[in-house]
């Protein structure tokens, strides 16, 4: 069973940087493409991120390119978003995503 645990978020001011972990377990993480997506307070699912099984390609939303980084340890079972230059427009739960299946989430709140 896919089982994705995130973590990392919290409350932080604009400019401010958070670093998202994502602990996999219950399958070849190694093996598999994984996601960001993310979830504003009353808005849909948006796609903020994706790397590929071995890490060398990624990609991302115009929204967030330049100031967000997707990386992966494949010997820890772990996805990371490294979020810099945080805007309030970022505020939104963040979830990881692989194989239709996503974790529960991590708030994260970019506020003065």
């Amino acid at each position: 069973e896919v089982q994705l645990v995130e973590s990392g978020g919290g409350l932080v001011q604009p400019g401010g940087s958070l670093r998202l972990p994502c602990a996999a377990f219950g399958f070849s993480f190694s093996s598999y493409a994984m996601a960001w997506v993310r979830q504003a307070p009353r808005e849909g699912l948006e796609w903020v991120s994706s790397i590929n099984p071995g890490g060398s390609t990624t990609n991302y939303a115009n929204s967030v390119k330049g100031r967000f980084t997707i990386s992966r340890d494949n010997a820890k079972n772990t996805l990371y978003l490294q979020m810099n230059s945080l805007k309030p427009e970022d505020t939104a739960i963040y979830y990881c995503r692989t194989q239709g299946t996503r974790g529960r989430g991590t708030q994260v709140t970019v506020s003065a």
